[in-house]
């Protein structure tokens, strides 16, 4: 089998060798996966089988060697993302912050960048898109960050917790044992950024706050990042009553993906509604993320398209 180099290695150290080619080599796997080709290490070089790949594998462990630069590391989501998303390095040139344990967070598609400029620009962000896009957790980076550099005083998180029919007054314990199964998912994303402990802690103080949609009635929410996740479940009402709780100083995001509407038939997802209501309003940006921003693992991105070749028939 004839074999055509891609790049010299000589120059690299070995971890980013190791770190180019991934766990058992599973960053290549996926680059002989999604380019059709073999890709073979031989003599302080990357080798392919495909001549036709060479430019095209070349810019890739280009991009590998660019990030595990700038992270000290190659997550195989990065590797994901380059591969099959075609994103280059330039979008881990800079973290948009940094969390516990000294992890870094970066935008890492384009229509990620541009929904983080939508939060700093507007007073208000509606967002919907296919789960995997990083909708709810750009959304508490977003409002972490804010906390941290002292420019809100609270994070407020919530979303509709009746979904499919169900009752939270039929659901055995207290009101936290009733709504954290709906709300863990964002637990989950503080504590990536925080650590458990120090989210606990916040949490005590009121400066995290994470509620069922219910509890925000009445309210005005000023010096705040309101978070409302899942939105596609709230009805026309419940999104109306929540626009309207905007406070000076404060942010609002409404994330939410159109395409699970657990609701019932007869009754419209208050998000589709509001989008249609607000756009126009300067102070409102209203953005749509794609499957092209899915950061998931590979398959998660091939299920979407086929669901939606199926809604298209």
């Amino acid at each position: 089998m004839e074999k055509y180099q891609v790049i010299d290695i000589t120059d690299l150290e070995m971890e980013t060798v190791m770190a180019i080619c991934g766990e058992s080599d599973r960053n290549l796997e996926l680059i002989e996966k999604e380019l059709d080709c073999r890709l073979f290490l031989e003599n302080d070089s990357i080798l392919t089988s495909d001549e036709h790949t060479v430019e095209r594998v070349a810019r890739i462990i280009k991009d590998m060697i660019a990030i595990y630069s700038n992270k000290g590391s190659i997550d195989y989501e990065d590797v994901t993302n380059i591969v099959v998303n075609q994103v280059d390095s330039s979008f881990y040139r800079e973290p948009v912050m940094t969390g516990y344990g000294s992890r870094k967070f970066y935008l890492r598609t384009p229509g990620q960048k541009k929904l983080y400029e939508a939060f700093r620009t507007h007073d208000i962000t509606l967002v919907t898109g296919p789960a995997g896009t990083g909708k709810t957790f750009l959304a508490v980076i977003y409002a972490c960050d804010q906390l941290r550099k002292g420019k809100i005083r609270k994070i407020i998180v919530t979303r509709p917790v009746v979904e499919a029919g169900e009752s939270l007054g039929f659901l055995p314990g207290d009101l936290k044992e009733k709504v954290d199964p709906y709300l863990r998912p964002i637990y989950d994303s503080f504590d990536a950024i925080f650590g458990a402990g120090s989210v606990e802690r916040l949490l005590e103080k009121g400066v995290i706050e994470i509620a069922p949609l219910a509890y925000m009635r009445g309210r005005t929410l000023n010096d705040a990042v309101v978070i409302l996740d899942e939105a596609q479940n709230t009805t026309a009402m419940q999104i109306k009553m929540f626009l309207t709780r905007l406070g000076f100083n404060s942010r609002m995001i409404i994330t939410g993906d159109v395409t699970q509407i657990d609701l019932p038939n007869s009754r419209q997802s208050g998000l589709k509604k509001a989008i249609e209501i607000v756009k126009g309003i300067e102070e409102i940006a209203v953005v749509e993320m794609h499957r092209n921003d899915v950061v998931r693992h590979p398959v998660v991105q091939k299920i979407i398209e086929a669901y939606e070749r199926e809604e298209n028939k």
